[in-house]
């Protein structure tokens, strides 16, 4: 496996690419694994309450805009888990400040989003 890292529209990719075809010696299937990292730093922010996710999944989508006010409890974003919608709920009242972005994959515990 060759590793490479490339770059689109602005954000840096590690990927890696497995040679196969006629010339390319046969190897049992490798083992499932991540592919494509995003190597993206997260915004700094200031004081507030993060949001973490709950779960590894997906971030279907933004229910707010970034900046926007918030009230506590109200549905910010979607994470898809398992091809099950979850409201992500704010913390608190205040002005939400998104770590994320629509599409992007993200693990137990990671930085959705601060209000603060």
């Amino acid at each position: 496996m060759r590793n490479f890292i490339i770059t689109v529209d602005g954000k840096q990719y590690e990927v890696g690419v497995e040679e196969v075809g006629a010339g390319a010696p046969s190897a049992p299937a490798p083992k499932p694994a991540v592919l494509l990292q995003e190597n993206k730093p997260q915004k700094t922010v200031g004081k507030g309450t993060k949001v973490l996710s709950p779960f590894p999944g997906l971030i279907k989508n933004l229910l707010v805009a970034d900046g926007a006010s918030v009230k506590k409890d109200q549905p910010i974003l979607v994470l898809e888990a398992m091809k099950m919608d979850n409201d992500i709920t704010a913390p608190c009242d205040g002005v939400v400040t998104f770590q994320v972005q629509k599409g992007v994959n993200v693990e137990s515990d990671a930085v959705l989003a601060v209000v603060g």
